[in-house]
């Protein structure tokens, strides 16, 4: 207490340079609490004079070089000058952490946006915390259901992973992000956005309180229009509470973020600031690093909650080899590829998804995800040939229309349906499409489950055709 005390008291007035937002201070090592300045703590930078004017600014410290302190303005630097002064507050970056979080909006600094009372005199919790001790993980066997059928029956969300939708600009990215956080069977949602416009912002508010899902719900917001320094702790104060929630309070905590590009562009504009080398396309040296900080932040904890990241990666110019979506593919596990409108059975992925099909699944949930894959994958050929005018054989034809079956109650972003609900729907439209010898699944189960008064009808058979 005492140090803090002092770092209180002294006043640093030798600014070297003001670069975007970005101040470097002299701080001579031989002054009394010098050396107890650390990478991540607060500062304040006011004006010498106490003007009125200029308020006084919260800054991080982000480089530690010999007697050189680089801070990291959150506000911006605008109005400030080298004859400001700088004090450091002894503490690293806190978020607040209470009950009374629930169905609250927080700006990139952690400050209420909502219009709600004040939480200062709440209990706040540091971010940008250590990730989890792999021993404390277990082995994910939970899903997480989003009434999403592309989703819970194909890529199915398990809880503690990590998983993207790598999408284009243009796409309905943050509408299927929204509509998973109302639907999603989880405790608690945390949402993290970054770079929003005030009109995304207020349809994921909008969305969240129509679905009842607001008081479940946390949100931390970075607008388009504030500083782009605030962009880089909108992820860290959404897992910051999540794990939290998860380990303290064993609540099942799905943390949805958007857009996961904007982080990496903030990354990319500070590191321009402090004339870091540009690595690929300008980006910074360490992006893996920073990006893998935060999504290794996804944990099914051993004794307690979890908590499952799903964010939003956009791909400029439709380019998965671009440096963020590259990086991103190797820390998660899987991705959803959201194309014209649609999640893209082909290109998705979730690989913790055979922890949870037909073990916490009803048993015909991998022979129904898989039976419908091979014949959309048909009625993609038969388009084709369609297309190029050749000849369509019957079953090309009835693979045509199993394929607008199929777009219309599957992968239409607009479907909601419970996950037994939608292994109906495919057993149904199966039985519309084909023959129960083509199926090639399981007896039992066809025996089960086909529907056989609904079976390929005597008047469509090649004899009668």
């Amino acid at each position: 207490m005492e140090v803090v005390l002092s770092q209180l008291l002294i006043r640093y007035s030798r600014i070297l340079e003001i670069v975007g937002d970005i101040v470097k201070v002299h701080v001579p090592t031989s002054e009394s609490g010098a050396s107890q300045i650390s990478f991540g703590d607060l500062a304040l930078i006011e004006s010498k004079d106490n003007s009125q004017d200029i308020l006084p600014r919260t800054a991080q410290v982000i480089l530690l070089k010999g007697e050189h302190v680089s801070l990291q303005v959150f506000s911006g630097t605008k109005g400030l000058s080298t004859h400001s002064v700088v004090r450091f507050l002894g503490r690293p970056m806190e978020v607040t952490f209470s009950p009374n979080i629930l169905g609250r909006t927080f700006s990139g600094t952690g400050q209420p946006i909502d219009g709600g009372p004040a939480l200062t005199d709440e209990p706040k919790i540091e971010i940008d915390g250590p990730t989890v001790n792999p021993a404390r993980r277990i082995l994910a066997s939970r899903m997480i259901r989003t009434d999403v059928p592309m989703i819970d029956v194909f890529n199915c969300l398990v809880e503690s992973q990590k998983i993207p939708i790598f999408s284009v600009a243009g796409e309905p990215y943050n509408q299927l992000l929204a509509r998973i956080g109302a639907q999603a069977d989880a405790d608690i949602i945390v949402f993290g956005g970054i770079g929003l416009i005030f009109d995304d912002y207020h349809f994921f508010r909008r969305t969240f309180e129509e679905a009842g899902a607001s008081a479940r719900t946390v949100m931390f917001v970075h607008q388009g229009s504030d500083p782009t320094v605030e962009a880089l702790l909108v992820p860290d104060m959404a897992l910051a509470v999540a794990e939290r929630y998860a380990v303290s309070e064993g609540k099942r905590v799905l943390v949805l973020l958007t857009d996961m590009t904007s982080y990496a562009d903030a990354l990319k504009e500070v590191g321009i600031s402090m004339e870091h080398v540009p690595s690929n396309r300008g980006y910074i040296g360490d992006l893996y690093s920073q990006l893998a900080r935060r999504y290794e932040k996804a944990c099914d904890y051993k004794g307690a909650g979890s908590v499952t990241i799903l964010s939003v990666t956009t791909m400029p110019g439709d380019d998965v080899t671009h440096p963020v979506p590259d990086n991103t593919g190797y820390i998660t596990e899987g991705q959803l590829y959201l194309h014209n409108g649609v999640i893209d059975p082909f290109g998705s992925l979730s690989r913790l998804k055979q922890h949870v099909i037909g073990k916490v699944t009803r048993e015909d949930h991998s022979q129904v995800m898989n039976t419908l894959i091979r014949f959309y994958a048909a009625a993609q050929d038969a388009e084709q040939k369609q297309a190029m005018s050749f000849e369509l054989s019957e079953f090309d034809e009835r693979a045509l229309k199993f394929g607008r079956l199929f777009h219309d109650k599957f992968m239409d972003i607009d479907v909601s349906m419970p996950l037994e609900q939608a292994l109906d729907t495919g057993w149904t439209i199966l039985a519309e499409c084909f023959r129960e010898e083509e199926l090639l699944m399981k007896q039992s189960l066809v025996d089960k489950y086909f529907l056989k008064e609904k079976v390929f009808s005597k008047e469509s058979s090649p004899e009668n055709a």
